[in-house]
């Protein structure tokens, strides 16, 4: 799976239920880069270096694409709905 299969497949699971969304929402504003605004892409996302960093620590590897339902999972987790 590729990082633009996971973004879809969350998105299309978002979209069949607004509990998911609302949490991947809260999860990515809290995930995203310091002074997002001050810098290229100016999106509030984290940063590659962050992400690498927590893909080794979760699946020991720092290339790992999580699947979905992980994310989900500590998604939903994360914001105790």
């Amino acid at each position: 799976m590729s990082w633009s299969r996971l973004l879809l497949t969350l998105v299309a699971r978002s979209l069949r239920s607004p509990h998911v969304a609302t949490s991947l929402l809260r999860v990515a504003w809290r995930f995203r880069r310091r002074d997002w605004w001050k810098q290229p892409p100016f999106l509030p996302v984290p940063s590659g270096e962050y992400v690498r960093w927590r893909m080794h620590t979760a699946y020991g590897a720092y290339d790992a694409i999580p699947p979905a339902e992980d994310v989900i999972r500590y998604a939903r987790w994360a914001v105790k709905e």
